[in-house]
C-alpha cells in the first residue's frame, strides 16, 4: 500500500494494490475508489484533501509488514 500526496492539485491517492485500475466509481464529491478487472479495489482518490484528511499526522499501527519513507 502506498500513500502519495500531490500538493499542486490537494490531492491524496491511496494505492492498495499493485493491480491496474479498470474502473472508478465517485463515492462522494471528490472521493473516487478505483477498481481492477475482477473487482478488486485497487486504489483510493481524494481531492481537496486538505479539507478532508488529516494530513499533519500518520500513525502505522500494528501491521504485519514494513513500513518504508520515500521522501520525495
Amino acid at each position: 500500500m502506498k500513500l502519495k500526496y500531490y500538493k499542486d492539485t490537494d490531492s491524496l491517492y491511496i494505492d492498495l494494490s499493485e493491480n491496474q485500475s479498470s474502473e472508478s466509481k465517485e463515492i462522494s464529491e471528490g472521493v473516487v475508489l478505483d477498481y481492477d478487472a475482477t473487482g478488486r479495489l485497487v486504489g483510493i482518490d481524494i481531492d481537496n484533501a486538505s479539507n478532508k484528511v488529516a494530513l499533519e499526522k500518520l500513525t502505522v499501527s500494528s501491521l504485519p509488514g514494513t513500513v518504508e519513507t520515500d521522501v520525495a
